[in-house]
């Protein structure tokens, strides 16, 4: 007998984790944080239903950090098995995982500091150290390649087309005197036809399926992005002020900069010093160019004709702080895409705190802003901001741009969900908000009369 049991991801956005067992074998699908809400992140805290010792392995369907940001945690605690991961996947946790830890021990580091943490004293949640003891079990595998766990078990990743190394996850399960038993993993699923990344492949059969819902009760605006990036960047660079762009180091960056290079060739906006400014982003840049496999068509053409499309014509990924201060010395109209995405930490504050009080400069918000956030208190209009303890007054233009999402909206989906030639006996909808959750399982069983249902925290159920 086979069991599936929701460890993570059930009735919320984050901490993606998924058990299969059979035949005394345990594999976990995605070993994710949880964030958000600080009833969520307790449950980082909590122990595992299970010993993570008696897990024997680990696959990942992509690098971000609700997918991946728990497996320090769950090889400290005693996890010694390999994790199988795409190649991508695997050199973005490289850089991922350590970053992770370091923000763990800073925050311990400050609540010691503050003294506000009921902890005496307070601990990260895992280190740096053991961030890299988890990498040693990274092991990388091919897309479609056929990777045999053990006698009964099998699995194989297929392009998701969300992030770079993104992938759904396919796992057979050979039970004596039955037909095997296919569980298909969606992961995030990504967007059809944009720029860098395949599309995602399409699944045609799944004995069960678990399907993400992060946007199941939205479209997301499908308007060109390239038209509105064209218009502020000309009308900021008129000015001769700055286009500041705090964007998500994995993913929104390498799209920016591949939507400023085709502005540029198509002669639509002026040629402007373009420079990466984030540790991880320059990192994550040089990945998505190093990793041709995920490359869609535009891509591979672009690179035959011996040009990088993750480059502008003049472009830099900065190295250092002090490349990073040397950027404001600049004379003249420049863009500057810096982490973090909602802009609560890293180097675009310092960026932000600089040309936030200059009224010929831009701020262009690229992403979803949280509330609570810097980018959400631009975005919602205020005139003065904090920034490393001072007040920052806002005369910068605050621009938003709704359309760069790496997740596919309820249509796309759906649109995925309609490649499959027979439904699943029981498809889970997970990855999603209460709502977003229920929006699409309500699309999937009155458009395709498929046999939908929302599973609850680590709910299990028998796979037969």
């Amino acid at each position: 007998m086979a069991t599936l049991q929701f460890l993570g991801a059930a009735g919320t956005v984050t901490g993606s984790k998924y058990l299969i067992e059979t035949h005394g074998t345990r594999v976990l699908i995605d070993c994710g944080l949880f964030q958000g809400y600080k009833e969520l992140r307790q449950r980082n805290w909590n122990l595992l239903p299970v010993n993570p010792a008696s897990i024997a392995y680990v696959l990942l369907t992509h690098a971000h950090i609700d997918h991946s940001g728990y497996l320090p945690r769950l090889s400290r605690d005693g996890f010694r098995g390999p994790v199988y991961a795409t190649s991508a996947t695997a050199d973005l946790l490289k850089v991922l995982l350590p970053d992770s830890a370091r923000l763990q021990e800073e925050d311990a580091e400050y609540a010691n500091r503050k003294g506000f943490s009921k902890h005496k004293p307070a601990e990260p949640l895992y280190t740096e150290k053991d961030a890299n003891t988890a990498l040693k079990q990274l092991r990388k595998v091919s897309y479609e390649e056929n990777v045999q766990l053990n006698k009964f078990i099998s699995a194989r990743f297929l392009p998701a087309g969300h992030i770079l190394g993104s992938s759904f996850i396919e796992v057979r399960i050979s039970e004596p005197n039955i037909p095997p038993i296919k569980v298909v993993f969606s992961g995030d699923l990504g967007r059809y036809d944009e720029p860098i990344l395949n599309d995602p492949s399409q699944e045609s059969d799944a004995d069960y399926l678990l399907v993400e819902s992060t946007y199941g009760n939205r479209l997301h605006n499908h308007t060109n992005p390239k038209e509105r990036l064209a218009e502020i960047i000309t009308a900021t660079a008129a000015r001769g002020g700055r286009i500041i762009i705090p964007a998500f180091a994995v993913g929104r960056t390498q799209l920016l900069v591949y939507y400023i290079r085709e502005l540029e060739d198509e002669g639509r906006i002026p040629v402007l010093p373009v420079a990466v400014d984030s540790p991880m982003g320059v990192s994550a840049t040089r990945l998505y160019s190093k990793h041709h496999e995920d490359h869609d068509f535009d891509m591979h053409r672009i690179e035959n004709l011996h040009r990088n499309p993750l480059a502008t014509r003049n472009f830099s990924l900065v190295q250092g702080r002090s490349g990073s201060k040397a950027l404001t010395t600049q004379k003249g109209p420049a863009i500057i895409i810096s982490a973090s995405g909602m802009a609560t930490g890293g180097r675009v504050l310092h960026h932000l705190a600089e040309w936030l009080p200059d009224a010929a400069s831009t701020v262009l918000l690229v992403g979803y802003q949280a509330a609570g956030t810097r980018g959400r208190r631009l975005q919602d209009g205020e005139k003065l901001i904090r920034i490393h303890g001072e007040m920052v007054p806002v005369h910068a233009q605050v621009e938003s741009l709704s359309s760069l999402s790496a997740h596919a909206d309820s249509g796309e989906i759906m649109r995925w969900l309609g490649g499959f030639s027979t439904p699943p006996r029981t498809t889970f909808i997970v990855h999603g908000e209460p709502d977003s959750a229920e929006a699409l399982r309500v699309r999937m069983t009155s458009e395709l009369g498929w046999n939908a249902v929302i599973p609850a925290h680590n709910q299990i159920v028998v796979l037969n």
